[in-house]
Protein backbone atom coordinates (compact mmCIF):
# COMPACT_ATOMS: atom_id res chain seq x y z
CA UNK A 1 0.00 0.00 0.00
CA UNK A 2 1.39 3.36 -1.01
CA UNK A 3 2.00 5.69 1.92
CA UNK A 4 0.73 9.26 1.83
CA UNK A 5 3.53 11.85 2.13
CA UNK A 6 3.30 14.08 5.20
CA UNK A 7 2.10 17.67 5.21
CA UNK A 8 4.21 20.02 7.31
CA UNK A 9 3.00 23.57 8.01
CA UNK A 10 5.69 26.15 8.78
CA UNK A 11 5.11 29.31 10.79
CA UNK A 12 8.08 31.65 10.96
CA UNK A 13 8.38 34.99 12.69
CA UNK A 14 10.27 37.10 15.17
CA UNK A 15 7.79 36.15 17.93
CA UNK A 16 9.00 39.12 19.97
CA UNK A 17 6.68 38.29 21.68
CA UNK A 18 4.48 35.57 20.26
CA UNK A 19 0.83 36.63 20.56
CA UNK A 20 -2.71 35.44 19.92
CA UNK A 21 -2.57 36.60 16.30
CA UNK A 22 0.21 34.09 15.61
CA UNK A 23 -1.79 31.36 17.33
CA UNK A 24 -4.95 32.27 15.39
CA UNK A 25 -3.06 32.11 12.08
CA UNK A 26 -1.74 28.64 12.95
CA UNK A 27 -5.17 27.48 14.19
CA UNK A 28 -6.82 28.62 10.96
CA UNK A 29 -4.50 26.69 8.67
CA UNK A 30 -4.29 23.65 10.93
CA UNK A 31 -8.07 23.39 10.66
CA UNK A 32 -8.02 24.05 6.91
CA UNK A 33 -5.12 21.82 5.87
CA UNK A 34 -4.99 19.24 8.68
CA UNK A 35 -1.19 19.00 8.52
CA UNK A 36 0.71 16.22 10.24
CA UNK A 37 2.96 18.73 11.99
CA UNK A 38 3.14 22.43 12.76
CA UNK A 39 6.74 23.59 12.74
CA UNK A 40 7.27 26.97 14.40
CA UNK A 41 10.50 28.75 13.42
CA UNK A 42 11.61 31.74 15.54
CA UNK A 43 13.80 34.09 13.52
CA UNK A 44 17.44 34.42 14.43
CA UNK A 45 18.82 37.48 12.68
CA UNK A 46 16.05 38.56 10.27
CA UNK A 47 17.54 40.93 7.75
CA UNK A 48 14.44 43.16 7.56
CA UNK A 49 14.06 43.53 11.33
CA UNK A 50 16.59 44.89 13.74
CA UNK A 51 16.91 45.03 17.47
CA UNK A 52 15.02 41.96 18.66
CA UNK A 53 14.39 42.62 22.34
CA UNK A 54 13.99 39.09 23.69
CA UNK A 55 16.74 36.49 23.32
CA UNK A 56 16.36 33.48 21.09
CA UNK A 57 15.96 31.23 24.11
CA UNK A 58 13.27 33.46 25.62
CA UNK A 59 11.37 33.61 22.33
CA UNK A 60 11.59 29.83 21.95
CA UNK A 61 10.23 29.36 25.48
CA UNK A 62 7.32 31.71 24.77
CA UNK A 63 6.55 29.95 21.48
CA UNK A 64 6.61 26.56 23.19
CA UNK A 65 4.09 27.82 25.73
CA UNK A 66 1.85 29.54 23.17
CA UNK A 67 1.46 26.46 20.98
CA UNK A 68 1.28 23.86 23.76
CA UNK A 69 -2.43 23.19 23.20
CA UNK A 70 -2.31 22.58 19.44
CA UNK A 71 -4.28 19.66 18.06
CA UNK A 72 -1.32 18.55 15.89
CA UNK A 73 2.27 17.76 16.74
CA UNK A 74 4.30 20.94 17.23
CA UNK A 75 8.02 21.16 16.51
CA UNK A 76 9.95 24.26 17.58
CA UNK A 77 12.67 24.58 14.95
CA UNK A 78 15.88 26.27 16.17
CA UNK A 79 17.73 26.45 12.88
CA UNK A 80 17.35 30.20 12.30
CA UNK A 81 18.30 31.04 15.89
CA UNK A 82 21.40 28.83 15.57
CA UNK A 83 22.36 30.25 12.18
CA UNK A 84 25.27 32.70 12.63
CA UNK A 85 24.56 34.76 9.51
CA UNK A 86 21.56 36.74 8.28
CA UNK A 87 18.31 34.79 8.28
CA UNK A 88 16.62 34.31 4.92
CA UNK A 89 13.44 32.28 4.60
CA UNK A 90 14.62 30.82 1.29
CA UNK A 91 17.58 29.18 3.08
CA UNK A 92 15.27 27.72 5.72
CA UNK A 93 12.93 26.31 3.07
CA UNK A 94 15.84 24.73 1.21
CA UNK A 95 17.07 23.10 4.42
CA UNK A 96 13.63 21.75 5.33
CA UNK A 97 13.03 20.41 1.81
CA UNK A 98 16.38 18.63 1.96
CA UNK A 99 15.45 17.21 5.36
CA UNK A 100 11.94 16.02 4.40
CA UNK A 101 12.67 14.84 0.87
CA UNK A 102 10.95 15.62 -2.44
CA UNK A 103 7.44 14.30 -1.73
CA UNK A 104 6.36 15.94 1.54
CA UNK A 105 3.92 18.84 1.33
CA UNK A 106 5.62 21.88 2.86
CA UNK A 107 3.34 24.85 3.52
CA UNK A 108 4.73 28.22 4.57
CA UNK A 109 2.19 30.33 6.46
CA UNK A 110 2.19 34.13 6.59
CA UNK A 111 -0.03 37.06 7.48
CA UNK A 112 -1.17 39.66 4.97
CA UNK A 113 1.29 42.20 6.36
CA UNK A 114 4.13 39.92 5.26
CA UNK A 115 2.45 39.26 1.93
CA UNK A 116 2.39 42.99 1.17
CA UNK A 117 6.17 43.12 1.03
CA UNK A 118 6.90 39.54 -0.05
CA UNK A 119 8.50 40.92 -3.22
CA UNK A 120 11.34 42.36 -1.08
CA UNK A 121 12.26 38.95 0.37
CA UNK A 122 15.42 37.22 -0.79
CA UNK A 123 14.66 35.06 -3.86
CA UNK A 124 10.95 35.21 -3.01
CA UNK A 125 9.77 33.61 -6.25
CA UNK A 126 12.02 30.61 -5.65
CA UNK A 127 10.24 29.97 -2.35
CA UNK A 128 7.62 28.18 -4.47
CA UNK A 129 10.32 25.73 -5.60
CA UNK A 130 10.38 24.36 -2.06
CA UNK A 131 6.96 25.05 -0.52
CA UNK A 132 3.40 26.21 -0.95
CA UNK A 133 2.63 29.67 0.45
CA UNK A 134 -0.60 30.33 2.33
CA UNK A 135 -1.50 33.82 3.52
CA UNK A 136 -4.33 35.08 5.72
CA UNK A 137 -5.69 38.58 6.04
CA UNK A 138 -6.02 40.82 9.05
CA UNK A 139 -7.89 44.12 9.47
CA UNK A 140 -6.24 46.99 7.65
CA UNK A 141 -4.36 44.76 5.22
CA UNK A 142 -6.35 44.33 2.04
CA UNK A 143 -5.71 41.22 -0.03
CA UNK A 144 -6.62 42.65 -3.43
CA UNK A 145 -4.29 43.65 -6.26
CA UNK A 146 -4.52 47.32 -5.29
CA UNK A 147 -2.75 46.60 -2.00
CA UNK A 148 -0.48 43.68 -2.87
CA UNK A 149 2.53 44.27 -5.16
CA UNK A 150 1.57 43.45 -8.73
CA UNK A 151 4.16 40.70 -9.17
CA UNK A 152 3.05 39.03 -5.93
CA UNK A 153 -0.63 39.23 -6.91
CA UNK A 154 0.17 37.76 -10.33
CA UNK A 155 2.22 34.94 -8.84
CA UNK A 156 -0.51 34.05 -6.37
CA UNK A 157 -3.21 34.22 -9.06
CA UNK A 158 -1.45 31.78 -11.36
CA UNK A 159 -0.52 29.43 -8.53
CA UNK A 160 -3.84 29.37 -6.67
CA UNK A 161 -4.65 25.90 -5.36
CA UNK A 162 -7.29 24.28 -3.20
CA UNK A 163 -6.55 23.14 0.36
CA UNK A 164 -6.73 19.53 -0.85
CA UNK A 165 -4.22 20.17 -3.63
CA UNK A 166 -1.89 21.88 -1.18
CA UNK A 167 -2.27 19.06 1.31
CA UNK A 168 -1.39 16.37 -1.24
CA UNK A 169 1.30 17.95 -3.46
CA UNK A 170 4.85 18.96 -2.49
CA UNK A 171 5.14 22.65 -3.39
CA UNK A 172 4.38 25.43 -5.84
CA UNK A 173 0.83 26.49 -4.97
CA UNK A 174 -0.65 29.54 -3.23
CA UNK A 175 -3.74 30.15 -1.14
CA UNK A 176 -5.28 33.36 0.17
CA UNK A 177 -7.63 33.16 3.16
CA UNK A 178 -9.56 36.44 3.40
CA UNK A 179 -11.48 35.90 6.61
CA UNK A 180 -9.06 35.76 9.52
CA UNK A 181 -9.88 38.94 11.46
CA UNK A 182 -7.18 39.20 14.12
CA UNK A 183 -5.47 42.57 14.51
CA UNK A 184 -2.62 42.28 17.01
CA UNK A 185 0.78 43.96 16.80
CA UNK A 186 3.89 42.78 18.63
CA UNK A 187 5.21 46.34 18.44
CA UNK A 188 2.12 47.65 20.25
CA UNK A 189 2.38 44.86 22.84
CA UNK A 190 6.01 45.73 23.60
CA UNK A 191 5.09 49.41 23.93
CA UNK A 192 2.26 48.55 26.34
CA UNK A 193 4.54 46.38 28.45
CA UNK A 194 7.15 49.12 28.57
CA UNK A 195 4.45 51.48 29.89
CA UNK A 196 3.70 49.00 32.65
CA UNK A 197 0.41 47.91 31.10
CA UNK A 198 -0.78 44.30 30.91
CA UNK A 199 -2.13 43.42 27.43
CA UNK A 200 -3.76 40.26 28.74
CA UNK A 201 -6.27 39.98 25.88
CA UNK A 202 -3.52 39.84 23.24
CA UNK A 203 -1.16 37.27 24.76
CA UNK A 204 -1.60 33.58 25.51
CA UNK A 205 -1.74 33.21 29.32
CA UNK A 206 1.49 31.21 29.58
CA UNK A 207 3.33 33.79 27.47
CA UNK A 208 2.23 36.68 29.68
CA UNK A 209 3.32 34.70 32.75
CA UNK A 210 6.72 34.07 31.17
CA UNK A 211 7.17 37.74 30.27
CA UNK A 212 6.35 38.83 33.82
CA UNK A 213 8.50 36.15 35.47
CA UNK A 214 11.53 37.02 33.32
CA UNK A 215 10.97 40.81 33.35
CA UNK A 216 10.96 41.07 29.57
CA UNK A 217 10.14 44.23 27.60
CA UNK A 218 10.66 46.56 30.53
CA UNK A 219 11.86 50.08 29.83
Amino acid sequence: MKSIPPCIALLGGSFDPVHKGHVALADYFVALLKPDELRVIPAGNPWQKHGLQASGQDRMAMVRSAFSTQTVAVNIDQQEILRPDATYTIDTLRAIRQELGPHASIVFLMGADQLQHLNTWQEWQHMFDYAHICAASRPGFAMDAAHIPAEVAQEFARRTGTPEQIRTTPQGLAYLAPNLAVDISATAIRAALQRGECPISQLPPGVLDYIEQHHLYKS
